[in-house]
């Protein structure tokens, strides 16, 4: 299979899982006796654990290659998801956070950063926009599909035992494992092992693979400090990092915050679990097709505008959540919210790429990363506390209304966009 074709069928199998649990979540842990504040504490030790571990994961993905970190990823979300699935003490579930955590870290750019490697050795330098726009459709719509059956699942309640949340967890358990397996059959990448013809012909490959990949972790290091040096010199990359400082308080609002509204609203967190499923499947099929349509005014209005305007209506879209006084109101608002924010994140990511080289690809996305989960590290609780001491709206609000001050971190990207713009037009003229 081509190197697309790979990336958007791995995108399905990574993301449909989590469309069965992206709406239970939050309203399990709720269910077993945690509070909304302990609970949304639990994204903090997520967030905690993946700054920690993105700049060491994404030196090390860099220097040793995307496939390892690949499956050892895919290795750590089965452990994660069977670790949530069976937890009921509030330490259980901290566990499964920083496992998850673990995942996310190892997760986050390998894939990409094996895409777009794969395009620039046949094409250097090509913007990859308009298929990582197909890429959020596909996230969007594996999502959407998700949660469909995800609220399918929990409305059958087939196994009385057991809550009716359990069961799209224990799917998504299942699912993990097939990812796993498709990551391992499916990823190759091609990198310079040199191996000696002695040792090949005596039996020893084994053994000098292993030196081969010690060599190379020596190497993630030297591939962080060249990411931190970069961040350090490169004023528009700096500027999109802080980005994500913003963008998480409203992601905040409508990953976390919004089953917590609506379960308020209908009076329990089975009737919530069960609504949110078509809810949360409109909202990826929304996702799906802003991200569509980004690939299509970033072409028009260019890429740096399209995820300004984007980032901007989707924080204002999170506080038009806040204010929504009814569960339809609320719902109608998510949608819109979550349509944004698919058209947001394939312009970001284009931007991330061009400041970007196939030595540092992945440690710029895991700073990115890095960035977004502290920053949700420490608004989930924040808010969560502000949801419990005053009110869910007012949580969503705040976070709505501090997401849009983060349009002004793209200024030096869309002044770098206008000079790439006349230097192009330039050497058009010349030429």
């Amino acid at each position: 299979m081509s190197p697309q074709k790979v990336f958007l069928l791995l995108t399905a199998t990574r993301w449909f899982p989590v469309g069965l649990v992206v709406t239970v979540t939050t309203l399990i842990p709720i269910e077993r006796g945690l509070t909304v504040g302990q609970t949304l504490t639990l994204a903090s030790v997520t967030g905690l654990v993946v700054f920690a571990l993105e700049l060491p994961t994404g030196g090390t993905a860099d220097a040793v290659g995307r496939r390892p970190m690949l499956v050892a990823s895919a290795v750590v979300q089965v452990l994660a998801a069977t670790t949530f699935l069976l937890a009921q003490e509030v330490w259980s579930f901290v566990v499964a956070a920083a496992l998850m955590g673990m995942f996310r870290a190892l997760d986050s750019g390998p894939l990409e950063s094996w895409f777009v490697d794969a395009v620039h050795a046949e094409h250097p330098g090509a913007d990859v926009d308009r298929t990582l726009a197909h890429q959020g459709t596909v996230l969007g719509a594996s999502i959407a599909l998700g949660a469909l059956v995800s609220g399918g699942l929990v409305w059958w309640h087939p196994f009385t035992a057991w809550s009716a949340l359990a069961l799209p967890y224990a799917t998504y358990c299942v699912l993990a494992v097939v990812h796993l397996v498709m990551v391992v059959v499916m990823v190759r990448e091609a990198r310079e092992r040199p191996v000696a013809p002695v040792e090949a012909r005596a039996g020893r490959r084994w053994e000098v693979a292993l030196r081969s990949v010690a060599s190379s972790a020596r190497q993630a290091p030297a591939a962080i400090a060249s990411g931190l040096r970069l961040a350090r010199d490169n004023r528009v990359l700096r500027g999109l990092l802080l980005v994500e400082l913003f963008t998480s308080t409203a992601m905040v609002v409508f990953e976390s915050l919004q089953p917590v509204r609506l379960a308020e609203l209908l009076g329990g967190e089975a009737q919530a679990g069960a609504v949110m499923g078509p809810v949360a499947s409109i909202g990826w099929g929304a996702f799906a097709l802003g991200a569509a349509l980004c690939g299509v005014t970033s072409r028009r209005f260019g890429v740096a505008r399209t995820a300004m305007a984007a980032r901007v209506l989707n924080g204002l879209g999170a506080v038009w959540m806040g204010l929504a006084g009814g569960p339809v109101m609320l719902v109608v608002a998510y949608l819109v919210t979550y349509g944004l924010h698919g058209s947001s994140g394939p312009g970001y990511n284009a931007l991330l790429h061009r400041e970007a080289s196939r030595e540092n690809r992945s440690t710029v996305l895991s700073m990115a990363s890095m960035m977004a989960f502290v920053a949700y590290a420490a608004a989930s609780p924040a808010l969560g506390w502000v949801a419990q001491g005053w009110s869910t709206p007012l949580a969503m609000m705040l976070g709505g209304g501090f997401s849009v001050f983060g349009v002004f971190c793209f200024l030096p990207a869309l002044r770098a966009e206008r000079q790439r713009s006349r230097q192009t037009v330039e050497d058009a003229v010349a030429a």
